[in-house]
Order: C-alpha cells, then structure tokens, then sequence
C-alpha cells in the first residue's frame, strides 16, 4: 500500500486519476456540485448525462442518468459520504440517501470516489481515488476503460469552466 493525499492506496484495488488544471479549485468544484454544470460534462461523449440530483451533505443523493448514443440509459445513485467545500467531495454507490445500504446484484460494479482538490498556483491539483471492494471489481472498471473514460470527462469539466 500506498499513500496518496492523505489516503491509503492498494494497488489491486484502487484507481487513481491525477491532474494539474489552470482552473481554481472553487471552479472545479462547483463543476462537480451544481446540477445544471455536471450534466455537461460528467460523461465522456458521445454519452451525455441527462438528469442529475446532489443533496450535498453526508447522506444526501448524488444519482446521475447517463445516455448512451442509441438512448440506452443508465442511473447510478449514491450517497454522500464527506463534504468539504473546496477540498473533498467523498460518495458511494454502496449506500443510498440516508446511509441506506443499496442492493447490488451479481456483477454490479460498486465504488466509493474520493475527489480531492488542492491549490496549485492559480490552479488544481486534482486527485480522484476510486475504492473497489476487491481486485475483480478493480480488473473490471480498467478494463471498461476508467482512465480514458474519467480523463475525458475531467478534460470536458476544465472545458467547461475555461469557457465560463
């Protein structure tokens, strides 16, 4: 194991998305927690997130409805786990509102996301740690493309902020 920004890391079992952007943290920031932003970048075209709700607080909704091409839709929803403005943002799909456990079925791919912002000049470091429950899980979100996938939609994100 490793350390990164505070968190330990296990490499069977988490991912880990890092860059540095021209945009202040309080930019990228609200890119991630503002409805309305969000849709607009959140996943990586030629899908498009079409609906989006965020209860920022621990406990509260994070559900997104993301559409395929073709019009295939797919909801994820979570829950809050830690909200620090600015600085970390933490959800799970493993809970629902309320800390609610949510019913995962055989081959459902199930992670805790830690988004971490920091400082960088007039810019962000910017650090995202995706937590899978075994190595299997962690297998499946490479091969399904996380880096590519999480890197296009951070590079949509920082396009949108530069434009605003």
């Amino acid at each position: 194991m490793r350390e990164h920004g505070g968190y330990q890391i296990d490499p069977q079992r988490d991912l880990v998305l890092e860059r540095t952007v021209d945009v202040p943290p309080h930019k990228v920031w609200q890119a991630w927690t503002v409805p309305e932003q969000l849709k607009q970048w959140f996943t990586p075209a030629p899908w498009t997130t079409v609906d989006c709700e965020i209860d920022l607080r621990p406990g509260g909704i994070f559900r997104t409805v993301m559409r395929s091409p073709e019009g295939q839709e797919n909801e994820g929803v979570g829950c809050y786990l830690d909200v620090v403005p600015n600085q970390r943002l933490i959800w799970t799909g493993a809970l629902l509102p309320g800390f609610r456990p949510a019913p995962v079925a055989n081959g459902d791919l199930v992670f805790t996301a830690i988004i971490l912002l920091e400082p960088h000049g007039e810019g962000t470091k910017y650090t995202a740690i995706v937590i899978h429950r075994d190595a299997e899980d962690c297998a499946q979100h490479t091969a399904m493309g996380f880096h590519q996938g999480w890197g296009a939609a951070f590079d949509q994100l920082v396009a949108l902020v530069q434009r605003s």
